[in-house]
């Protein structure tokens, strides 16, 4: 969870041709949205930070749809399990962040308590404090925490108290089981969340 521990991921994708395939034309689609760059930006820095032995657990623990079609829906989303983890949105010429965590991880006593939510710690993560805003799914332990702008997504991407919790989150469902998603699995985007990634 601290980065401490270098696990050995696999040295070469499992990959399925005819999935890359299937992805292709939207992920097309989205390289001619004005936000395209930074979402790549975005996804590289996910893919390197906050998912473990990404290239062992690619598809069948975690998985990224790409889905530039519809008006106010995420352009792309990251699942494990039956959960979603990640998702990015288009905001005017920029993005906006949807980053699912564990309550306990940003409550004051670390307990479920939503009053205990502690906003102070959410705007150290971010650049701005007007950037960050949060929402309660349903579900026990789970928090939604929004954030508008590139520079504050990568901040709380780089911030140690906040890449702990999305970690501990991420790997909580990836532990759950097989990745209910994989038939929705954008190759081109997983390309670019691991480009760099050392094995």
């Amino acid at each position: 969870m601290q980065g401490k521990t270098i696990l050995r991921d696999a040295d070469e994708r499992s990959q399925s041709l005819e999935l890359r395939l299937k992805y292709v034309a939207r992920f097309e689609k989205l390289l001619r949205r004005p936000q395209a760059q930074e979402v790549l930006d975005i996804l590289r820095q996910y893919g390197r930070n906050c998912i473990p032995i990404p290239s062992r657990t690619e598809r069948h623990y975690w998985s990224v749809s790409c889905l530039p079609s519809t008006p106010g829906k995420a352009l792309i989303r990251v699942n494990a399990s039956w959960m979603e983890l990640f998702s990015l949105y288009a905001d005017g010429e920029g993005i906006r962040a949807l980053f699912l965590v564990h309550l306990s991880d940003f409550t004051r006593d670390h307990s479920l308590d939503q009053g205990e939510v502690d906003d102070a710690l959410l705007e150290r993560c971010v650049m701005r404090p007007e950037d960050v805003s949060s929402i309660f799914p349903r579900g026990e332990d789970i928090f939604g925490v929004k954030i508008r702008g590139l520079a504050s997504i990568g901040r709380f991407l780089a911030t140690r108290r906040s890449l702990q919790a999305i970690r501990a989150f991420n790997l909580t469902h990836m532990n759950r089981g097989r990745n209910a998603y994989q038939a929705s699995h954008c190759y081109s985007l997983a390309d670019h969340m691991l480009s760099g990634h050392a094995g």
